[in-house]
């Protein structure tokens, strides 16, 4: 099978032909119609990414996968061959992921794609979608609590905002001028302008750091989107940061919501696995509004 891999001394992705996986207990194998490309990817993808990440060491890229069930490891009983599903690959050093014509998962990574929700689309959802609600929920209860929402035009972001709303907070994105409009259709508040300590919490989207520290208030709470780099603590703030985790039944909820229409589904386009370095390029030049997505 063809996998998209981070290849020691080039700095963009390479088309590796890799055995096809075989499912062992408690796995599925999932064979690919769509694969979403994050900035993470790309980074991963370049010499340096290679280096910090990986070791030196040739690895698979991807995160985010559709598709559906070729095969299911022996005590599998949840899935069965043809199921459309999605799921979240989060071995970040893992010899084969999701960007590859088949995907291994572990069953409690993936979650069936409810009807009304397009099997390709649903690629750009898991990782971004998940990352999003493990950040809320490090903040808390909303407890009438002003929250701002960093990146509120992005991915994690754009998953934020709405999350939020939904759970209660009185929230705020931050983003550009042409982010507004689809920030207040989540129900929102919009800025494009933050003063200091105006905010009783802040999540990071857009991985300001310590900029967006700034931005809360004394005694107040920060949630980051970099665990691998932390952020000093300033003023009696709770400072932490999601790591990101699969969880199947949290992403089985997120796309229950996004097939009715409560979470938006943000795809900036689609191309073939073959042309991954262009892909790959023009997410790791920033600035994209929905996902990139690879179809084999």
């Amino acid at each position: 099978m063809r996998s998209i891999q981070s290849v020691p001394g080039h700095d963009e992705p390479q088309v590796v032909e890799r055995d096809r996986p075989v499912p062992g207990p408690g796995q599925v194998l999932v064979e690919t119609v769509a694969a979403a490309v994050n900035p993470v990817d790309a980074f991963v993808a370049s010499s340096l990414g290679t280096d910090l990440v990986a070791g030196g060491r040739q690895v698979g890229l991807g995160w985010d996968v559709s598709g559906r069930v070729a095969e299911v490891g022996p005590d599998v009983t949840a899935y069965a061959v043809g199921d459309p599903v999605a799921g979240l690959d989060d071995d970040m050093v893992g010899a084969d992921r999701a960007l590859a014509e088949y995907v291994l998962l572990d069953a409690e990574a993936v979650a069936v794609v409810p009807e009304g929700l397009d099997l390709v689309e649903a690629a750009s959802i898991p990782l971004n979608s998940v990352t999003a609600h493990q950040a809320l929920a490090l903040l808390g209860e909303p407890d009438g609590r002003s929250l701002l929402v960093t990146g509120a035009g992005g991915a994690v972001g754009g998953y934020a905002v709405a999350l939020a709303r939904a759970a209660g907070w009185d929230v705020t994105g931050l983003g550009r001028p042409g982010d507004e409009e689809f920030v207040r259709s989540t129900g929102a508040g919009f800025t494009a302008h933050v003063e200091p300590a105006s905010y009783d919490a802040v999540l990071d989207g857009a991985v300001l750091q310590a900029g967006a520290l700034a931005y809360v208030k004394d005694g107040g709470t920060f949630v980051g989107v970099q665990p691998s780099q932390p952020v000093p603590t300033e003023r009696g703030i709770t400072v932490t940061a999601v790591q990101v985790r699969r969880d199947g039944a949290l992403l089985a909820d997120l796309l229950r919501r996004s097939a009715d229409g409560e979470l938006a589904v943000r795809v900036a386009g689609t191309a073939p696995l073959h042309e991954a370095a262009t892909v790959f390029a023009k997410v790791g030049g920033g600035g994209q509004r929905g996902r990139w997505l690879l179809v084999p």
